[in-house]
């Protein structure tokens, strides 16, 4: 009997030592975004500009959005007449991003000049598990102020969100930079 398990137990141990089990490879989650195809719109607030036609634009009183329902991404655009009040306009839109600094890594700024269409403004991004990835301010620094901001409807998980972050960031660009006052 004795014999019988110096003979098995070998034989049990060098079975159990095959394993099929190998490392996965590294590998992250690929997500496929449409080509962008832009269209030109004039909008009721004396503003046009090119967006990405796989957005919906709304219009309010007020303000617009541009939703991207396959995203759960909103850019929210509000619409301001400057009025001897450009220093408190520009306030709040430097104070907007900086709320979200508790949760932000870093929040980049990129200025824009364009002198040809008397458009100036910032955008800013903010890096890390915040609320809203990305907001601008555009004026003429005389008549007009827009103020834009981008949120998902998700959980604010900033690794997840980070390739949908990037393609709205070009739309963002595009119409910063193909914006004009009416």
């Amino acid at each position: 009997m004795i014999k019988k398990l110096y003979i098995l137990i070998p034989i049990v141990i060098f079975l159990s030592c095959v394993s099929d089990v190998q490392p996965k490879p590294k590998a992250y989650f690929s997500l496929k975004y449409p080509k962008a195809n832009y269209k030109k719109i004039k909008s009721e607030f004396d503003i046009s500009f090119e967006y990405n036609s796989i957005a919906e634009l709304r219009f309010d009183q007020k303000s617009s959005r541009l939703l991207y329902p396959n995203m759960k991404a909103t850019l929210y655009l509000n619409y301001k007449k400057v009025k001897n009040n450009l220093d408190s306009l520009l306030n709040d839109a430097y104070k907007i991003p900086y709320k979200h600094i508790s949760k932000a890594d870093a929040i980049p700024e990129k200025i824009f000049i364009n002198k040809e269409n008397d458009v100036y403004g910032t955008l800013f991004s903010i890096i890390g598990d915040a609320a809203s990835q990305h907001q601008f301010f555009l004026t003429d620094s005389v008549n007009h102020f827009l103020v834009g901001t981008l949120y998902f409807f998700a959980k604010p998980n900033y690794d997840s969100i980070y390739p949908a972050v990037k393609y709205l960031e070009k739309d963002i660009i595009r119409l910063i930079e193909t914006l004009e006052w009416e």
